[in-house]
C-alpha cells in the first residue's frame, strides 16, 4: 500500500515536531496484535517492568525485538513504514533504528514521564522520526502528549532513568534540565486514536503519556527510523537501548547490518 502524505502533514511535522496520521497502518493492526500477544507472553531478557504501589497492573516495556517476532519483522520490511518516514523526514532514505513495545495493564497507574528520546541514543542528526502506534483505540487523555516546537530547543534534555531519576551521563554542560512543560508556552498536542492511526514525532520532541487508570489494556508499538544526515555518536555512558558491541566511531553512518535501510527497498 502506498501512502501519500499531504503538504500539511509534512509542514506540521517540520514546524511542530509531531503530526497525527490517520489510518495509514490500519491494514497491519491484526498482524501487529498477534505479534504483541506473543511478545507479552515472551518478553526479552532486557524487558523492564514498572509497578505503582497503589495500583494492581504492571507496565512492561521492551526494546529491539523486531527480528525475533515475525509479525513485527513483516511490518518493518513490508509495510509503507519506510516510505512514510522518508517523506516526513524529507530524506532520500529511511534506516530502521529500533522498536519499543509498551504494554500497560488495566489500572497500571504508571505514567510515561516527559522526556526527549535523542539523548538516550548513540546517534546524532536532525532527520529522525518515531512512530507511536497504539494497537487499540485510545481516548485523548490516555494518548501520547507532545510539546509542539520542543524539537527546536538549543540543547538536548538531560536523560535520566525513569525508575530512579538518576542521570545517564555526567552533567558536563551538554544537556539542559527538562523545562516544566505544563507551565511552559509549548502547545500540548494530544489526539484520540483509532487502530491504524499513528503519531509521528521527531526524536527531539518532548513527549510523555498519562498512566493507564482505566479498566482496559493499553498496547503500543513504537518504531524509530533515521534519515540521510544521521551519524553514530559515542555517548559518555550507557545508552537506551544499549548496543555494547556496535564497534563504531563518532561520525560514521549507522551500520546497515544492524540497522537496515528499508527505504528505498
Amino acid at each position: 500500500m502506498t501512502v501519500a502524505l499531504s503538504k500539511t502533514d509534512i509542514q506540521s511535522f517540520n514546524n511542530d515536531g509531531v503530526v497525527v496520521l490517520r489510518g495509514v497502518f490500519k491494514e497491519w493492526i491484526d498482524t501487529l496484535r498477534q505479534g504483541a500477544d506473543f511478545h507479552i507472553d515472551n518478553p526479552s531478557e532486557s524487558a523492564l517492568i514498572h509497578k505503582a504501589d497503589s495500583h494492581q497492573g504492571q507496565f512492561l516495556e521492551d526494546f529491539c525485538n523486531w527480528q525475533r517476532i515475525s509479525e513485527y519483522q513483516d511490518f518493518v520490511l513490508n509495510s509503507s513504514l519506510g516510505a512514510v518516514a522518508a517523506e516526513l523526514m524529507q530524506s532520500k532514505s529511511a534506516q530502521f533504528f529500533h522498536d519499543h513495545f509498551l504494554h500497560k495493564e488495566a489500572s497500571s497507574g504508571v505514567p510515561t514521564p516527559w522526556h526527549q528520546d535523542i539523548p538516550y541514543y548513540c546517534m546524532q542528526g536532525s532527520q529522525t522520526v518515531s512512530f507511536w502506534l497504539p494497537l487499540e483505540a485510545r481516548d485523548a487523555d490516555l494518548s501520547l502528549r507532545c510539546a509542539a516546537g520542543s524539537h527546536k530547543l538549543d540543547k538536548e534534555i538531560r536523560p535520566t532513568s525513569w525508575s530512579s531519576n538518576e542521570s545517564f551521563y555526567e552533567d558536563d554542560g551538554l544537556f539542559m534540565d527538562i523545562p516544566d512543560v505544563e507551565k511552559s508556552n509549548f502547545e500540548i498536542k494530544q489526539w484520540a486514536i483509532e487502530p491504524g492511526d499513528v503519531v509521528a514525532f521527531d526524536f527531539r520532541t518532548l513527549h510523555g503519556a498519562n498512566a493507564n487508570t482505566k479498566n482496559s489494556v493499553s498496547r503500543t508499538l513504537s518504531l524509530r527510523l533515521v534519515g540521510d544526515d544521521v551519524r553514530y555518536r559515542q555517548r559518555p555512558g550507557r545508552t537506551s537501548p544499549s548496543f555494547p558491541y556496535i564497534n563504531q566511531t563518532t561520525g560514521e553512518h549507522l551500520r546497515e547490518d544492524w540497522f537496515p535501510v528499508i527505504w528505498p527497498n
